[in-house]
């Protein structure tokens, strides 16, 4: 099946019913567009967990190595990787039962993608959560 993103409202419903992003690859580098982006999100009221084994903190936030170092529920995992990273991606984002994958901007994978569907998460990929957002404020 190729990659389909949700509908305008599905996407608009996903700003509405979730509050926890963890964010994979989040740097802590103020001039990277992940650490722009999730500061954001941060800003717009969203919970941020930075998913990256690389750094202790990002945005104030205490960093975990992966997805399945996090305790609690995660409303979406938003990926800053490549995409040849997002199948495992994917394997932890179902194993840690999170609603939404959202790969940004330039960054899909079809495997990922069935793999995801195939599971029930809502999948959007190629897309910036930060200006999707903006469409809906």
């Amino acid at each position: 099946m190729p990659i389909e993103n949700p509908s305008n409202q599905a996407i608009q419903n996903i700003f509405h019913t979730s509050k926890r992003v963890a964010v994979v690859g989040l740097s802590d580098d103020p001039n990277r567009t992940s650490y722009m982006v999730s500061e954001a999100m941060q800003k717009a009221g969203y919970e941020i967990i930075p998913v990256n084994p690389m750094v202790s903190e990002v945005l104030g936030e205490k960093a975990v190595a992966s997805l399945t170092d996090i305790e609690g529920d995660v409303d979406i995992v938003n990926v800053f990787r490549r995409s040849e990273f997002l199948p495992d991606i994917a394997k932890d984002t179902v194993a840690i039962k999170a609603n939404i994958f959202w790969a940004q901007l330039g960054v899909s994978n079809q495997e990922a993608y069935d793999y995801l569907r195939e599971h029930n998460i809502t999948t959007v990929m190629d897309r910036c959560i930060k200006v999707e957002h903006a469409k809906f404020k």
